[in-house]
């Protein structure tokens, strides 16, 4: 009874959506002035728009969490059509594939147990000791004792690679600062006229792409030193540098992040490591060194699960991993800079 009341409340709270999202999408993407935890109209299209393929729209935004190989592995997902992504659409033949990575089996301090050992009872959709369980998109419903993912069908069932059942909640700090000439003018853009912002993007090591620096919220973490914490670690080398170092680190870092800043965006990831069971959910934060007094202070340095790192200009012509290129878009809207040299691409995706 309760999984077929909830089922009707997220039907009614998708429409909603759905309703919102259109008004939104035909009023165009006319951005907000930048301020602290603003939100533009780009902003509530990307959110609702993900959230909105979870009832059988299609909306293309749940792509990567159906592509196969599964990350790491040989595994190949059950392929899902677009028209079969939603929950509430009826299919009685789906048959995901069972998969949860060794590592996740071994049982590490990161991970949950299995959802039948003994004495292991979550507490979905609340916060459970000084884990979050409760999902940055709202409720998510429960069938069979496992938490079934808000955004549709994965083709895959179990953790893969993810330690939490449920939502697996991550950090993303976007480090910008103004590109600048020899002279240290700000450089604009031939064609759009806007100034070009940079910001510090890592080569992921584990599968080669492009993306923000960031990682996972340990449990009873704040958001704001997992963000300091992966920076550091990912585009700074923090852990592998003497006392010294890291102290001199630690202070512009401190520097850089009690700046005001912008939140992005919170919620549901499209990323390749989703499954039906498990999925990752972000704030994407932008802090932003106007002058470039603070990082001129600071080398680049890869670390931690970065292969490289170094300042990238941001513009439409960048392919990130996961929603990564979403994010950036928004803060070059909020920032006022340059994305790109197609005037009407400021309302069409990346």
């Amino acid at each position: 009874m309760a999984g077929r009341l909830l089922g009707k409340a997220l039907a009614t709270v998708s429409l909603s959506v759905a309703l919102a999202w259109v008004t939104v999408r035909s009023s165009g993407c006319r951005s907000l002035p930048a301020y602290r935890n603003s939100f533009s109209s780009c902003w509530f299209h990307l959110n609702t728009g993900t959230m909105s393929g979870s009832n059988g729209s299609k909306d293309n935004s749940h792509n990567k969490a159906r592509t196969s190989p599964y990350p790491g592995s040989k595994v190949e997902r059950s392929q899902v059509p677009n028209e079969k992504v939603g929950w509430l659409v009826e299919w009685q033949d789906y048959n995901p594939v069972e998969y949860t990575a060794v590592s996740v089996l071994a049982g590490p301090r990161w991970a949950d147990p299995q959802i039948s050992e003994r004495n292991f009872s979550p507490k979905f959709n609340e916060k459970d000791g000084h884990i979050e369980r409760k999902s940055q998109n709202g409720l998510y419903e429960i069938e069979n004792g496992r938490p079934r993912n808000p955004a549709g069908r994965t083709g895959l069932v179990g953790r893969g690679l993810l330690g939490r059942w449920g939502p697996n909640h991550a950090a993303d700090p976007i480090i910008t600062r103004w590109k600048r000439d020899s002279s240290g003018n700000k450089i604009t853009h031939p064609v759009s006229g806007k100034h070009i912002l940079q910001f510090v993007a890592i080569k992921r090591k584990d599968c080669g792409e492009w993306a923000i620096p960031g990682g996972m919220v340990d449990p009873g973490e704040k958001i704001s030193a997992t963000l300091k914490r992966e920076f550091g670690e990912e585009a700074l080398n923090s852990l592998q540098k003497s006392s010294a170092e890291k102290r001199e680190i630690e202070e512009q870092l401190h520097k850089l992040f009690s700046q005001e800043h912008l939140v992005i965006y919170k919620g549901y990831v499209d990323d390749p490591r989703n499954t039906d069971n498990a999925w990752m959910e972000t704030e994407a934060v932008n802090y932003h060194d106007e002058t470039g007094e603070i990082m001129d202070n600071l080398t680049l340095e890869a670390g931690d699960d970065a292969g490289k790192v170094k300042w990238v200009d941001i513009s439409a012509k960048l392919k990130l991993y996961a929603s990564h290129s979403q994010f950036i878009k928004l803060v070059a809207e909020k920032r006022d800079a340059h994305w790109s040299e197609d005037a009407d691409a400021d309302c069409r995706g990346v």
